[in-house]
């Protein structure tokens, strides 16, 4: 309800929420950047780029398991209506919003795609288990314990954020 005070609060509250979420992710891919480099894992495995089309390449298992994810994928897109929101309280919308919008494949790219990329280098997709975040496993198979810890902490700044923007676009 922060949010209920004032925009520029919403505004300051999900700079930090955002600043978290991208620190962490561009950490997690500078990480992972080291480990390809050197070649390996704490656990012994080799860490190869290699890894994204051994054990099957990208649809081991067919296409249906990529289409139904895509469903979810998309779910997480939907809060495009924060545009439309956030444009009545910019100070130049049409400089603003369309500079923004232009810039959301390039982030798109980086952060999710770079992040898998560099998460599946890591890690064969093989060893994953359902129930275990990607994210934790790759920080525990490359010997970075309190990954677990951090990525949990990004992951309630992300409910929070989330949580925050729904009160502000719904009032």
């Amino acid at each position: 309800g922060a949010n209920l005070i004032s925009v520029k609060l919403f505004g300051e509250l999900e700079f930090w929420f955002s600043m978290v979420k991208v620190t962490a992710i561009i950490g997690m891919i500078l990480i992972c950047a080291g480990v390809l480099t050197v070649g390996f894992s704490d656990a012994g495995d080799t860490a190869t780029v290699a890894n994204l089309w051994n054990d099957g390449g990208f649809f081991p298992n067919g296409i249906t398991g990529t289409l139904m994810t895509l469903q979810i994928v998309m779910f997480a897109f939907l809060a495009v209506e924060l545009v439309g929101v956030t444009a009545g309280e910019s100070k130049d919308p049409k400089t603003v919003l369309p500079k923004a919008i232009n810039t959301v494949p390039w982030r798109i790219a980086v952060f999710y795609v770079g992040a898998l990329i560099m998460i599946l280098s890591v890690v064969p997709w093989s060893t994953f288990k359902p129930g275990v975040s990607p994210f934790v496993k790759a920080f525990e198979e490359m010997g970075f314990g309190v990954g677990a810890a951090i990525v949990n902490f990004v992951v309630l700044t992300a409910a929070l954020s989330s949580c925050n923007s729904g009160m502000y676009s719904t009032g």
